[in-house]
C-alpha cells in the first residue's frame, strides 16, 4: 500500500496479473483495514510532530524566563559555594534526557525545564553541576561535596527520577 492509496501486489514467477486481481478483491476487507490503520498512523505522527501553538508559546515563555533566571541563580550557587571563577560558560538548552552538564573546562549546560522544577530540586541540580567543578566524576568523595552543599540531595534526585517515567 502506498501513501496514494493505492495497493501493489507482488506476482510470483508464475502468476498471473488475473490471479493478483482476484486476490485483491478477495482481500478488499483486510486491505480496507490495513489502509485505515495506516492513516489513523498517519494522523497520530502528525499530532505528536505538530505541537499545539498555545503549548508551543508557553514553551517558549518558559525558555526565555530559564535563559534569564538559572544563569543568574547558578552565579549565586557559584559564589556562595566559592566556585564561581571556574565557571567559563553557561548554556540553557533544550536536553532530551539530561537536567544538566560540565565539561572540564567549566562550561555549565541546563535544561530549560529547570525553571519548571520546585526550587529546592532545581538548586539540587546546579550544585551537582558545580560540585563537578571540584571533583568531575561522580564518586563517593563527589557525592560528600553534593551533600555538604545540598543535604536532601536524595530526595531532589528521586523526585527527578520521578519525572521521566
Amino acid at each position: 500500500m502506498t501513501d496514494r492509496g493505492t495497493v501493489r501486489v507482488t506476482i510470483p514467477r508464475r502468476g498471473s496479473k488475473r490471479e493478483a486481481m482476484a486476490f485483491a478483491d478477495r482481500e478488499r476487507a483486510w486491505i480496507d483495514k490495513q489502509w485505515r490503520r495506516y492513516v489513523a498512523g498517519l494522523e497520530k505522527q502528525r499530532e505528536r510532530t505538530e505541537p499545539d501553538p498555545a503549548q508551543a508559546s508557553q514553551a517558549n515563555a518558559q525558555r526565555e524566563r530559564a535563559k534569564r533566571e538559572l544563569p543568574l541563580r547558578l552565579m549565586a550557587l557559584a559564589s556562595t559555594l566559592g566556585v564561581a571563577d571556574r565557571v567559563t560558560k553557561i548554556s540553557v538548552r533544550n536536553q532530551r534526557w539530561r537536567w544538566g552538564s560540565c565539561s572540564p573546562s567549566g562550561h555549565i549546560c541546563l535544561n530549560w525545564r529547570l525553571v519548571a522544577m520546585p526550587d529546592a530540586v532545581r538548586d539540587y541540580v546546579l550544585i551537582h553541576e558545580l560540585m563537578h567543578l571540584r571533583r568531575m566524576d561522580h564518586s563517593p568523595k563527589f557525592w560528600k561535596l553534593v551533600a555538604e552543599a545540598c543535604p536532601d540531595y536524595r530526595a531532589h534526585r528521586q523526585f527527578l527520577r520521578a519525572q521521566r517515567a
